[in-house]
């Protein structure tokens, strides 16, 4: 019995070393006291120099420690702007509806509308994708239309923010992209013989997006799918209106084939007189934000 004990006893030294050991290795948070003020400002730093991943920590801590503090609503802007920095959307669209449902009334709100539309506006598929793929039936422009739902709430509910201007330039810009992503999937239907899919695109076009560029090439497939399908008193009627809206202005539907769909609508704009740049740089308008996208400051 008192070999046993005496095994038990060394084993049990053996397992508190071990642990005294290893917590000793353990580094300590060295934020673990800061203040609400202390952990933001950190942050914001980390924000500042591009370091988003550090950011988001330190964000997150004072989340979590300082959750009704002077700092916590800012810090979670912040944030949601870090993640979408980092082209992390999911989580840059989780932090801007968490903004909004938490604090509806806040003096920045109409910032995280801004960025919540900028984190759509920007997303591949949304909208510089659209027309990308091979398969055009395949791509999904549920982001455009996210973008310009969040800009119209937007301009909607507060007309003289400091965003707003810019808002209704890229809801504009959003209308033509989504009305080009529907010819273009009819012009995809139309070349591969299915005239009834591309008729409906083609409706589609002229219902939803009436005042767009797209209408002109919407009624020349329209009228092209109805000659194939034998509809020629259909087809008459569109003719007429063809002649009537673009007089001597006839296009080919295939006119597109080696080009960008925006090219197409930068052709539109350039008859109307109207810039497709920044002022000052040849990069395209539409990647210009307010301050780049970057959130207000906490004062």
């Amino acid at each position: 019995m008192k070999k046993n004990s005496f095994f038990r006893v060394l084993i049990s030294l053996i397992i508190s070393f071990i642990l005294i050991s290893g917590c000793a290795n353990i580094k300590e948070d060295p934020t673990e006291d800061w203040s609400g003020e202390q952990l933001y400002y950190a942050a914001k730093e980390q924000l500042d120099d591009g370091f988003y991943e550090k950011a988001i920590q330190l964000y997150s801590s004072l989340d979590l420690r300082y959750p009704y503090g002077p700092y916590a609503a800012q810090g979670k802007i912040d944030v949601a702007y870090a993640y979408w920095k980092q082209d992390d959307t999911a989580n840059a669209l989780l932090a801007c509806n968490r903004f909004l449902r938490e604090h509806p009334e806040h003096k920045h709100v109409d910032y995280v509308y801004y960025l919540k539309a900028l984190v759509n506006f920007n997303d591949d598929l949304g909208v510089m994708g659209l027309v990308m793929s091979k398969d055009l039936t395949e791509r999904d422009p549920k982001a455009a239309r996210d973008a310009f739902d969040t800009l119209k709430e937007l301009v909607t509910r507060f007309p003289d923010s400091r965003y707003a201007e810019d808002a209704k330039l890229r809801m504009a810009y959003l209308v033509n992209a989504l009305a080009q992503h529907e010819v273009a999937v009819a012009q995809y239907y139309y070349r591969r013989g299915a005239y009834v899919a591309a008729i409906g695109r083609a409706q589609d076009v002229l219902e939803k997006y009436p005042k767009t560029p797209a209408t002109q090439i919407a009624l020349e497939i329209l009228s092209a799918s109805y000659e194939k399908s034998g509809m020629f008193e259909s087809q008459k009627g569109i003719e007429q209106l063809i002649e009537i809206n673009f007089p001597g202005e006839r296009i080919s539907i295939d006119f597109e084939r080696n080009s960008s769909w925006w090219e197409f609508w930068d052709r539109e704009k350039a008859r109307e007189g109207e810039s497709t740049s920044g002022a000052g740089t040849d990069k395209p308008w539409w990647k210009f934000w307010v301050d780049e996208g970057k959130p207000p400051s906490q004062e």
